[in-house]
C-alpha cells in the first residue's frame, strides 16, 4: 500500500469512492456503510473540493501499487489537535488492512504538525465503528454535536448524534 496525497485531480474518483464506502447498495458489501441510517449522497464534488481547499488539512490517499485507490481519510490539524474524517475504504477492500495504514498515516500527519491529540466524531448508533476506534486507542469524551442538517452530506432516516472521540498523540523523538 502507498500514500498519497489528493489533488484537485482526485476529485471525481475520491468523491465516487467516498459515496460507495458510505451510501447505498455497494456500500452494503463492506461493515462501514450507513446506507440504513441515512439517504443521499455522502458528499459532492463541490464539497470535496472545499475540504481539499482547507489550510492545515489533507485528504490522505491508500493506493496499491497499480494506482487504484483503496480508501482515504481527511485529517485537519489546527494547533495540538488533529481532527480526523470521512473514513473511505473500497467496500470490496475492508478487512484488510486499508483503514488501520489511512488511520496511522493520519495520526502521523498530525504529529508532523505539532499536534497532540486527535479527535473524531462517530455517529452514536455506530456501535461497530465505535468499537474498532476504541481498539485503535480512541476513548469517547462525554461530548456530542449535532448531526449536519445539509442534505448535501445526506438526509438522516432516523434523529441523529455524534460522539466526539479523541486520542492522544505522542511526538516525534
Amino acid at each position: 500500500m502507498l500514500l498519497a496525497f489528493a489533488t484537485s485531480a482526485d476529485i471525481p474518483r475520491l468523491t465516487a469512492l467516498v459515496n460507495r464506502a458510505y451510501r447505498g447498495d455497494a456500500s452494503r458489501q463492506g461493515w462501514t456503510t450507513e446506507a440504513h441510517l441515512l439517504d443521499g449522497q455522502r458528499i459532492d464534488a463541490a464539497g470535496m473540493a472545499e475540504m481539499l481547499a482547507v489550510p492545515g488539512a489533507a485528504m490522505l490517499l491508500c493506493l496499491a501499487e497499480n494506482g487504484e485507490l483503496l480508501g482515504s481519510f481527511y485529517a485537519h490539524a489546527t494547533g495540538p489537535q488533529v481532527y480526523l474524517g470521512m473514513l473511505a475504504v473500497d467496500p470490496e477492500k475492508q478487512a484488510r488492512g486499508v483503514g488501520k495504514f489511512l488511520l496511522k498515516a493520519a495520526e502521523d500527519y498530525g504529529r508532523q504538525h505539532g499536534c497532540t491529540t486527535s479527535k473524531m466524531t462517530v455517529i452514536s448508533v455506530r456501535t461497530e465503528l465505535l468499537a474498532y476506534y476504541e481498539r485503535q486507542g480512541y476513548r469517547r469524551t462525554g461530548a456530542t454535536e449535532p448531526f449536519p442538517t445539509d442534505p448535501r452530506y445526506g438526509i438522516p432516516r432516523q434523529p441523529l448524534t455524534l460522539l466526539v472521540l479523541e486520542k492522544p498523540l505522542a511526538l516525534p523523538q
